[in-house]
């Protein structure tokens, strides 16, 4: 068996009680084979990126150790998301669960299924502040360490949910 590296995972939700998805979601990570649930940041509450005819999303970052091979781990998300009814309806569109692997150790992976680290993480502010509170030193590897790359963007619309 490989030895198991830190992951870090970008969890949202738009419809269908995004609250609820989300903590599923959590709940099913921590259910994955060789993979432990290590952090889960606070949830937050955000307007849509893309299409704005939509309903705010729920976001959230959890960091996993998993000896998992990340294409394996991409699979893993994908079927938990499909567990929960995701449909892909349009590009930024509305969903009932988004499973993103924005960083698997310090690898940088440029496969045509998956890119890491997650090419929009460095201007996601629903990505970097949930991972500032879990792994505030983290260095993206090319982008730099998590704190620097928050203080760039707009967080200014994110709300915790208690």
């Amino acid at each position: 068996m490989r030895s198991s590296l830190p992951a870090w995972v970008a969890v949202g939700s738009n419809i269908g009680g995004p609250v609820t998805q989300v903590r599923q979601a959590m709940a099913a990570l921590e259910a994955l084979p060789e993979t432990r649930l290590e952090a889960c940041s606070s949830l937050y509450r955000n307007p849509p990126m893309g299409p704005q005819d939509q309903p705010d999303f729920v976001n959230a970052v959890v960091r996993l150790r998993t000896s998992l091979e990340p294409l394996a781990l991409l699979d893993a998300l994908q079927a938990i998301e499909r567990a929960q009814g995701r449909v892909r309806h349009r590009r930024w569109g509305e969903r009932t669960l988004d499973l993103d692997l924005v960083l698997y150790g310090e690898q940088r992976i440029d496969h045509p299924r998956l890119v890491v680290p997650h090419p929009g993480i460095g201007e996601r502010a629903f990505v970097l502040r949930p991972l500032q509170e879990i792994d505030p030193g983290l260095d993206v590897p090319g982008q730099g360490v998590v704190d620097a790359l928050l203080a760039r963007v707009d967080d200014a619309a994110l709300q915790r949910v208690n």
